[in-house]
């Protein structure tokens, strides 16, 4: 790339560039972040889900992601209004979703999510169903909020994941990324902080990556071998923003190693803001470390095209756009392979389509009001 390349040219040339994971060849390196967003009464995404995701897909976004949507474990979620992954209804209303993606072009995968500890006691869409993790403790160390996970338990999530991504290979999606960040369930398992187990899912780094790897093994073994599978993390949970799964590249490496082993095609690292070096030393994001020891291609997200973190922005303080000239500059040197955008894409559904044309004066600044009004 020359130092004389107009920034038009630049994005588009780093962006628009294909990229294969597994045996799926994504368009360009632009993916769009899972966003909750609960517009999917009963579970079952609707015409408006559609339009929504094919509006982004086709408008130059190569990697739709979609929203989590709960795994078939009664515990699994607290909202009638996420979209679920099991169910006659829910699955056909998906597959009529991805149909729309493939149609302008774009490509898809389902988030497979189950909220574990997070769940409030008596809410939608299973009342009865009980609150599960590790070990029955909330990230705040609140004990009594659910219950520990038996092996029954274990299996029956591990086969919960498995199937929803058969069944996701089955209706026409393009792979399947897993929900292992933010403190939800996998993160429970994979954080010290929720994990006291002393049995083979509790204990060391490794040890504790032990369900993770299950359900990523299950995964593997109930779709195609070049079926991609991406695991998303985050050191950060919702409830502790600066939790760490890791202090150091060693450690991290410790946790990533088995999650590999275990067939995972692609890892997506969620940072609050992608341009901070996860580790003291090095300006390498927590994408960049990612790569660097798994080998994987990774995503990297994180106030993309915002001038100020996610947590801020939801308080509604708002952002200015920021410019991207530091994530093509990462992404030129191969730190990371993909940027996934959230809130600027939620907030433009033309967001791609502006930076990869260099129209980047008509990129509008975050707004969480206006978002009430956007589709």
């Amino acid at each position: 790339m020359t130092d004389s390349a107009s920034p038009a040219t630049r994005a588009a040339d780093i962006l628009s560039r294909p990229i294969a994971l597994n045996g799926l060849t994504v368009p360009n390196r632009i993916a769009m972040a899972p966003m909750t967003r609960q517009f999917s009464p009963g579970g079952v995404p609707g015409e408006d889900v559609r339009s929504y995701y094919a509006r982004r897909a086709a408008a130059g976004v190569g990697l739709i992601i979609t929203e989590g949507t709960y795994v078939g474990h009664e515990s699994a979620g607290d909202s009638d209004r996420v979209p679920r992954f099991h169910g006659e209804e829910q699955l056909a209303g998906w597959e009529r979703v991805a149909a729309d993606v493939h149609a302008v072009g774009g490509t898809i995968v389902p988030q497979l999510w189950h909220i574990g500890m997070v769940r409030t006691a008596g809410s939608p869409p299973f009342a009865d169903a009980p609150a599960v993790g590790p070990s029955g403790i909330a990230a705040d160390g609140t004990e009594g909020a659910g219950r520990a996970m038996t092996q029954g338990d274990l299996d029956d999530v591990v086969g919960a994941y498995a199937q929803a991504a058969k069944d996701a290979e089955r209706i026409g999606f393009d792979g399947i990324e897993v929900h292992g960040a933010h403190g939800y369930l996998l993160d429970q398992f994979l954080w010290e902080g929720t994990n006291r187990r002393t049995d083979g899912y509790g204990g060391d780094l490794v040890a504790r990556t032990k369900f993770a790897a299950e359900i990523v093994a299950a995964i593997r073994g109930n779709v195609s071998a070049d079926f991609p599978v991406i695991f998303r993390y985050s050191q950060w949970k919702q409830q502790a923003y600066d939790a760490r799964l890791a202090e150091t590249p060693q450690e991290l490496a410790a946790i990533l190693e088995p999650l590999t082993a275990a067939g995972v095609d692609a890892f997506h690292a969620s940072t609050r803001r992608y341009w901070t070096g996860e580790f003291d030393g090095s300006d390498l994001n927590l994408a960049g470390w990612t790569k660097k020891l798994t080998g994987k291609p990774t995503l990297t997200v994180g106030s993309v095209g915002l001038d100020g973190d996610f947590i801020r922005a939801f308080a509604g303080e708002g952002s200015r756009t920021k410019g991207i000239d530091d994530l093509l500059d990462r992404m030129e040197r191969e730190e990371f392979d993909m940027v996934a955008v959230g809130r600027a894409l939620l907030q433009d559904p033309l967001w791609a389509e502006k930076v990869l044309a260099g129209r980047f004066d008509e990129l509008a600044p975050y707004d969480a009001a206006a978002l009430k009004t956007l589709s």
